[in-house]
């Protein structure tokens, strides 16, 4: 499977996808940043992947600038599509084009907790427990038949920046593992809900 990743920072779950490639059977041929000069970029070359920057101040809207995306991405060889932290609202038809093809990694339980500044609403709420998710990518922000999920404990002493590092841990073990599924032909979608062939369960925490 030939897998382009969109970012726009620092590409923490970019190196992980990297450091996976073998195990997952996923190949990565091309990193996207909407950030000219994010650190991901200097991951993906290091690792000897084509990147490009695309920016969407250089765009007249949404549209365009995901039609630009979409070209750079089949151009590059690509038939999968994860995001990585990629920090811009993705277009309807965008992710219509990528239908099943396209997942997303997000920092909570989900449907707990869309959006931005999640860990501090965890913490504001008195949860016991955070996690993150694997999902594939629907058009309302953060939804989508989940692939996968980590949970782990809100200690006493938390922030939110300590949370934060605790469920990023988390993250790079989930999203090599859940593209890992979908490149050996196990993860099915039906009415919505993900099934993963030959799990010892269909719960989507479990890489069996």
């Amino acid at each position: 499977m030939k897998v382009a990743v969109l970012i726009s920072g620092r590409g923490s779950n970019l190196q992980a996808l990297i450091d996976a490639q073998i195990k997952t059977g996923a190949e990565i041929v091309l990193v996207i940043s909407s950030v000219e000069g994010a650190q991901g970029l200097e991951r993906a070359a290091k690792a000897g992947i084509p990147t490009i920057v695309i920016n969407h101040k250089d765009f007249d809207g949404r549209q365009p600038f995901d039609a630009a995306m979409t070209d750079a991405i089949e151009a590059g060889g690509a038939d999968f599509v994860c995001l990585a932290g990629f920090m811009r609202i993705l277009s309807d038809d965008f992710i219509a084009h990528w239908r099943n093809r396209l997942i997303n990694i997000h920092p909570s339980l989900l449907p707990a907790y869309k959006g931005l500044n999640v860990q501090q609403r965890v913490l504001d709420a008195g949860e016991a427990q955070a996690g993150c998710t694997v999902h594939f990518v629907r058009p309302e922000m953060d939804t989508g038949p989940i692939i996968a999920q980590a949970k782990v404990p809100v200690m006493a002493d938390d922030d939110a920046g300590s949370l934060a590092e605790r469920i990023l841990e988390q993250e790079h073990v989930i999203y090599p593992e859940a593209l890992r599924l979908i490149a050996e032909g196990r993860v099915r979608i039906e009415n919505e809900r993900v099934l993963i062939d030959g799990a010892a369960t269909d719960a989507p925490d479990n890489f069996a």
